[in-house]
């Protein structure tokens, strides 16, 4: 099942939420993950709070990263001022079920 990789930056404005959740529902789709229970609801929602973290919390844009690989999907989101928070998510039965979330992260760095 899909493989993919996509990196979008936002600008630090509400209405940048909303395109960061249809973008996360155009790439799954795309690459074939929307059929997996409710991994796009579950990615979309995840996204979304994410981001809204990251305006709230630095005031600036953020950026949105994708991959899917291996059976895995990683949805990342980094604040203007460098810390990520991320969620993975198995995408084939082989990890942890399919959809299934199986963990959760941040971590900051240089921004």
């Amino acid at each position: 099942m899909g493989a993919g990789h996509l990196s979008v930056e936002y600008d630090p404005c509400p209405s940048a939420i909303g395109e960061a959740r249809a973008e996360v529902r155009r790439q799954l789709e795309g690459w074939g993950l929307a059929e997996l229970d409710d991994l796009v609801d579950v990615a979309e929602s995840l996204v979304s709070e994410f981001a809204t973290d990251a305006l709230r919390r630095a005031e600036r844009g953020f950026r949105l990263t994708l991959f899917a690989a291996h059976g895995v999907l990683r949805c990342e989101v980094r604040d203007g001022v460098g810390k990520t928070v991320w969620a993975e998510f198995g995408t084939c039965g082989c990890v942890s079920g399919s959809g299934s979330l199986c963990r959760l992260g941040s971590y900051s760095g240089c921004g």
